[in-house]
C-alpha cells in the first residue's frame, strides 16, 4: 500500500504551534492548493489542506513560515474521527508532514532566507530524517537516515533569482 501526498500551496495564515502534555511540539496549519482548471466562471479556484508537523519540523515551520509563503508539503494523509460536543461523530481528513520546503524567500524584509530552503524530520517516534530540523530552514545535519543536508553558501548568487536583470545567455549555452 501506499501513502504519500506532496502538495505545494501558499499558506492561509501564520502556523499555530502548540505543545502536547508530553512537550511534544505540534504545528498546524493550512495551504491553499490551486486547482488546475479554472470554474464555469473562468475563475480559478482552490483547495485548502490541513497540515500537521511534529518535533523539531514542527518548530522550524513555526518559525519561518508565515501566511502567504510558497510552500511544498510531502507526507501522508491521514483520517481522525471524534466526537464533538453533541455527539455527532466528526472526521477530519489532514496531511500529515515529514517534509516542508520553504519555495520562496522571506517577504518581510527581515533576516533574508535563500529560495528553496529545507526543513525535513521524520514524525515517527524514533530520530528524523534526512535534514532533520537543526540549522533551521536550511536543515542541518544528518537526523538518523540519508545524507546530511549541508547549509547554503550566502555569499553565491542564486541563478534562479529573480533580480530584475536580462539573463545573458550566448547561443553556445543553448541546448538546439
Amino acid at each position: 500500500m501506499l501513502n504519500r501526498v506532496i502538495l505545494i500551496g501558499r499558506l492561509t495564515r501564520d502556523p499555530e504551534l502548540r505543545y502536547t502534555p508530553a512537550g511534544v511540539a505540534v504545528t498546524q496549519f493550512t495551504i491553499a492548493v490551486d486547482r488546475p482548471f479554472t470554474s464555469g466562471q473562468g475563475e480559478r479556484e482552490a483547495d485548502f489542506i490541513p497540515v500537521v508537523t511534529w518535533r523539531q519540523l514542527a518548530e522550524t515551520c513555526a518559525n519561518y513560515l508565515r501566511k502567504g509563503r510558497l510552500t511544498a508539503v510531502e507526507g501522508r494523509i491521514q483520517v481522525r474521527n471524534y466526537e464533538n460536543n453533541e455527539g455527532k461523530r466528526v472526521y477530519v481528513t489532514e496531511v500529515i508532514a515529514d517534509n516542508v520546503r520553504f519555495l520562496e524567500s522571506n517577504r518581510e524584509g527581515g533576516a533574508p532566507q535563500e529560495s528553496g530552503g529545507y526543513a525535513g524530520g521524520n514524525n515517527n517516534s524514533g530520530g528524523g530524517s534526512f535534514g532533520g530540523g537543526g540549522n533551521a530552514p536550511y536543515g542541518g545535519g544528518n537526523g538518523g537516515g540519508g545524507k546530511p543536508s549541508t547549509p547554503r553558501n550566502n555569499n553565491s548568487r542564486d541563478p534562479f533569482s529573480d533580480d530584475g536583470r536580462p539573463i545573458d545567455i550566448s547561443e553556445d549555452d543553448l541546448p538546439f
